[in-house]
């Protein structure tokens, strides 16, 4: 088990890597207004892709062990397809699709959902290296396709970068429908037929399950991307540009969150001892912020010159400041990642949903006053105070449901001494109750 989440890590650090270092590339081939532009077309095809998460996301794992795959596969398949025309249709409407761009949004977001059920499947069936291959062909072939659509095909504008996604998830597409390919056809060891209810009420029970976990993954996605669209209004697509830009430099840190949040949601549902998932939450949350702060504290302390001279251009002044803006919300998202993620693995999934449904009101509100006023600056402070929101929310419930005290969410002795043992693999003494 250690293994394959060690693997997944590794998987996940390399092609950030890889990511962060397309960002500055983006900066410099596209320019500040071409990069706001794909930035809100990307983040459309996210939101759409979140949507479909309804039938093509963590409902496919639940379900695939309990059903034959084809039971599974097809009316999630169907859906990527249906799904992404309702939603693209639902953005049209509120004004959100990018003026242009939406038979491109809803290709994206169709390809990302097909991908997206490959893995899914690939996970149920616990292929974790076949996972972890189609995450770095769909992240790491992007980097590749894009230094060629720049540099060699001489495409730098935002036709290049659409080309680039295409490519990229098609590849994706295509690795992962051949690694699912023999279990599609194997059928020996499926459930016997007399165990199938019909069609319709499986595909209830899909859309039930897949519910939850989908609204609360669309409400935190339009939490952290909202603002994209209401700035594009207010001061068009170069200002989204450079927010986009410090946006993806301070997000660079979530996958330290969202690595250790993994182990933690593994940790938490293998038990069912509330005492034991009380703390094994609690210490992987003080471990996540106490790594956070730091790592953020490196990024602000970057000079305004290292970003407009080197890594992008004098068109990206003013970066430094954003960064600054949403450095404190980094933190607290993060951290409210772990707290997430201990309601998802104990059932409690109605709190994960409320609190993204806490931050996007917070964003609203907040944002609405501030990105008038001051503009790109105002959206990177409205979103560290929706993403402060929904920690504090994220907080309370924890703290009254298991009666923690305000000390235990502070980092103790014994908390460092076991963060000693997993990574030395020496044991110590045993200390008394946090």
């Amino acid at each position: 088990m250690l293994r394959k989440v060690l693997e997944t890590i590794a998987t996940r650090y390399l092609v950030a890597a890889l990511n962060m270092a397309l960002i500055f590339i983006n900066g410099k081939a596209l320019g500040i207004h071409s990069m706001g532009l794909v930035g809100v077309i990307y983040a459309s095809a996210n939101i759409v892709f979140l949507f479909n998460g309804v039938f093509c996301g963590n409902t496919i794992v639940y379900h695939l062990n309990r059903y034959p795959l084809r039971y599974v596969f097809w009316p999630a398949y169907a859906w990527a397809f249906a799904g992404s025309a309702l939603a693209c249709g639902a953005l049209a409407l509120a004004g959100m699709l990018p003026a242009g761009f939406g038979a491109e949004v809803y290709g994206l977001a169709t390809l990302l959902s097909l991908v997206g059920v490959h893995s899914r499947v690939l996970l149920g069936k616990d292929r974790i290296k076949a996972f972890n291959a189609t995450f770095m062909i769909q992240g790491g072939s992007l980097f590749f396709i894009l230094l060629y659509m720049y540099y060699v095909a001489g495409k730098q504008d935002v036709e290049g970068y659409l080309w680039g996604l295409y490519l990229s998830n098609a590849l994706a597409w295509l690795a992962s429908l051949l690694l699912i390919c023999p279990a599609c056809f194997r059928r020996g060891k499926e459930n016997p037929p007399a165990t199938l209810p019909p069609l319709f009420p499986l595909l209830k029970k899909m859309f039930a399950y897949g519910l939850w976990s989908s609204a609360d993954n669309l409400t935190e996605g339009l939490t952290t991307r909202l603002n994209y669209f209401l700035l594009q209004r207010l001061s068009g697509y170069g200002q989204v540009g450079l927010l986009d830009a410090g946006t993806r430099i301070s997000e660079s840190v979530w996958h330290i969150s969202r690595s250790v949040s993994s182990i933690s949601y593994s940790q938490v549902a293998r038990t069912s001892d509330p005492e034991m998932q009380r703390r094994q939450t609690l210490r992987f949350f003080k471990w996540t912020y106490c790594a956070l702060i730091p790592v953020i504290g490196v990024i602000l302390l970057i000079p305004e010159r290292i970003y407009t001279d080197y890594l992008f251009s004098a068109e990206f002044q003013g970066i430094r400041k954003v960064i600054g803006g949403l450095s404190v919300g980094i933190v607290m998202l993060g951290a409210n990642n772990i707290l997430s993620h201990y309601f998802i693995g104990t059932g409690k999934v109605k709190y994960s949903t409320a609190c993204s449904c806490v931050g996007l009101l917070t964003l609203l509100l907040s944002g609405s006053i501030l990105a008038p006023a001051y503009g790109v600056l105002g959206s990177a402070v409205s979103t560290s105070i929706a993403f402060s929101a929904m920690l504090l929310f994220s907080l309370t419930v924890f703290v009254r449901q298991t009666r923690t005290s305000l000390r235990e969410l502070l980092p103790s002795r014994e908390d460092f001494a076991k963060l000693k043992v997993l990574i030395t693999g020496k044991p110590v003494e045993p200390a008394g109750r946090q």
